[in-house]
């Protein structure tokens, strides 16, 4: 299908127009490419290594969370210089989404984690640059079992600060760097928080709070949204597809 068509029906879809976001996000297309394209691939970040893994898999459009431009102006040496030359040297479009991806209600990152762990939807929490982006819902399960099903659904060990009551009733999500929402879960009444990751003194925050906080990773909380949209993309418009994973640890 023809790139312009894919780039429009993207920033509809996902309203990259209209969702607020940091200034250095950029949503939407990034990089274009000189013809249609014929094959997806979806990663957390875009970076060296997974311009070579969309181009090894054949893929010339690359859809990531986390695009080329997070530090506002910069010049296109070094590091940044040698990303959009392999990307133009594959001829690989470019298109990201961080927020628009976060709070979207069908393939966002935390709607679909939430559906992935049999949360009962009730609301959205957790404001961003005046935008809701976390979701809320009910689980009648133990915290550590909680724990413990992140853990499998995304294959990492998670850290569970056990701050908040045994039985969990009320949880939150907000996937990424989401500990500092700590007080805005509790504030919203939620026994339980399930987040990436966090400072330092988040730790304090779930204690003097008394909310369950589950840290299962930056990195694996972001992937479910990327895969999500991926396979949208696939089952409309008859692409076929690829998850590139290169996780960090984080």
């Amino acid at each position: 299908m023809q790139l312009a068509e894919l780039v429009s029906y993207l920033d509809g879809y996902l309203d990259v127009r209209s969702v607020p976001d940091a200034p250095h996000a950029l949503n939407g297309l990034q990089v274009e490419r000189s013809g249609a394209v014929t094959r997806l691939a979806a990663a957390v970040d875009l970076c060296d290594a997974t311009i070579g893994l969309a181009a090894a898999a054949g893929a010339n459009f690359l859809l990531v969370h986390h695009g080329l431009f997070w530090g506002g102006l910069q010049p296109l040496v070094g590091a940044q210089y040698r990303r959009v030359a392999r990307l133009i040297r594959h001829d690989i479009a470019l298109y990201s989404a961080h927020l628009p991806l976060d709070r979207h209600p069908e393939v966002g990152n935390n709607a679909v984690l939430a559906r992935a762990l049999a949360v009962a939807p009730r609301g959205e929490f957790g404001e961003e640059y005046g935008k809701p982006i976390g979701v809320w819902g009910e689980l009648a399960v133990g915290r550590a079992a909680l724990a413990e099903r992140v853990g499998a659904l995304l294959g990492v060990v998670p850290r569970l600060l056990a701050f908040g009551p045994e039985q969990v009733r009320r949880v939150g999500i907000v996937t990424g760097a989401g500990g500092s929402l700590i007080p805005q879960a509790a504030a919203a009444g939620l026994d339980t928080y399930i987040t990436g990751e966090g400072p330092h003194h988040t730790f304090f925050d779930a204690e003097e709070l008394g909310v369950n906080v589950i840290f299962a990773g930056h990195y694996a909380t972001e992937t479910v949204g990327v895969k999500a949209l991926a396979e949208h993309l696939s089952a409309k418009f008859h692409l076929p597809w690829t998850f590139l994973d290169h996780p960090t640890g984080l």
